[in-house]
Parts: C-alpha cells; structure tokens; sequence
C-alpha cells in the first residue's frame, strides 16, 4: 500500500540531500517520481543540498493543487510511482490533504521532506497537518549541532548574527549569509531560549563583563 511520509528535522539535517537521494534510488530501481519543492534557497523550481547537490523541480504556488497535478499526468499518459515534496512546512494545510488524496486515492506514495517549527518554536501549518495525516513521521538521524556542540533542535532567524523573534513567519534564508542580511542558525533549546548564538556568545566572551571577578578586582 501506498504511504505518506513525512521526513523532519532541524535546518542543516540533511532532509533535501535525503530527498535527492531517495530519488536516485527509486529511478535506479525503475521508478518514475515527480520532485516538487517550495521556496527553495536555491531559487525557484529547484531543490537544492547543502552539499552541492541540486535537481530540477515542480514549483508549488499558493494554488498549486497536488492530486490535480498527478491526475492531470496521468491523464495524459504519464506514470508518476511516487512523489518527493521538500519543503513541505511551506505548504498549506489544504495541499497536505491533497497528497493524503494522492495516497489513497491514486495509490501513489508521498515522500514529504521538511522542518517542523518556525523560529519563534511553532509549528508551521503544513507541517502540523503532516503530523496529524502522515502514517508515519520520521525524525532524520543526522544531528544538526549548536555552536556549544550539543544536539541543535530549535532554528533561529538572525540579522546581523543576532537572533530575533519577531516578522513574518516565512522569510527565505540560509545558514550562511553575510552580515546584517536575515539568516539562520540552529541552536539548542537553552542557547534559543536565550536568544545566544554563535556570534552573540563569542561578542559575551570578549566582553570584560564576563572576565572572572578577581581579575577585575586587580
């Protein structure tokens, strides 16, 4: 039976290099697959890896209808055995329940790849529909890494390297911007809840205010 899965994980996890790599391994075994992905670092029509992977995609729009798009394949004489959707937060609840109708339905299996929450730590709706829908949810092993080495479970928004927690819930970025351009960063669920990324715990080190106090009693 066909399946919707739903891959999660911080940012920097590895989910679209998965993404491509599940890919890679179906067309070897004689599959025929559809990429689409949303909003992608890459630009549109893109899904892209950190690694310097990257592969042409189907750009999914605000009305962009998932089970019309494989009907409308089919339709025309094409096979689709599965689809592979990165970047699935961005998606509307709505197009969630559209793939749910291209599992059931149309017997195709889902491979979805995305984060789970947003960087104020709540849950973007297509990924909360994912959760409430997918039969199953799988969490990736790769762990992402706090700048203090501990396992990065939360993503921040940074301008400048200092984390903010206010603004629009999408803004496209990366993990490696220039300064004062938004940007993200993971962290821990301490260093996030202070708001202390690597670039505002290194300015805390070189500050004299965190200089052992016998050395400002000299």
């Amino acid at each position: 039976m066909a399946e919707l899965v739903f891959f999660s994980g911080t940012m920097d996890c590895g989910k679209s290099t998965l993404a491509l790599q599940m890919d890679h391994n179906h067309t070897a075994r004689g599959r025929q697959g559809v990429i689409l992905t949303r909003n992608d670092r890459a630009g549109a029509a893109t899904i892209s890896s950190r690694l310097g992977l990257r592969a042409d995609a189907v750009e999914v729009t605000d009305d962009f209808d998932f089970h019309a798009h494989v009907v409308h394949r089919l339709s025309a004489g094409g096979r689709v055995d599965y689809l592979i959707c990165d970047e699935a937060q961005f998606f509307a609840a709505e197009q969630v329940d559209q793939l749910a109708r291209v599992v059931d339905e149309l017997d195709i299996d889902v491979y979805t790849f995305g984060i789970t929450t947003d960087f104020r730590t709540r849950l973007f709706p297509g990924s909360q529909r994912l959760i409430e829908l997918a039969d199953r949810v799988e969490v990736l092993q790769v762990e992402a890494l706090c700048w203090c080495g501990a396992r990065a479970t939360h993503n921040a928004r940074t301008v400048g390297g200092v984390m903010v927690v206010e603004g629009a819930q999408v803004v496209v970025g990366d993990i490696s911007v220039d300064r004062d351009e938004v940007g993200y960063e993971v962290l821990c669920r301490r260093h996030h809840r202070r708001r202390l990324t690597a670039a505002t715990a290194h300015a805390s080190v070189l500050s004299p205010d965190v200089l052992p106090f016998e050395e400002q009693q000299a």
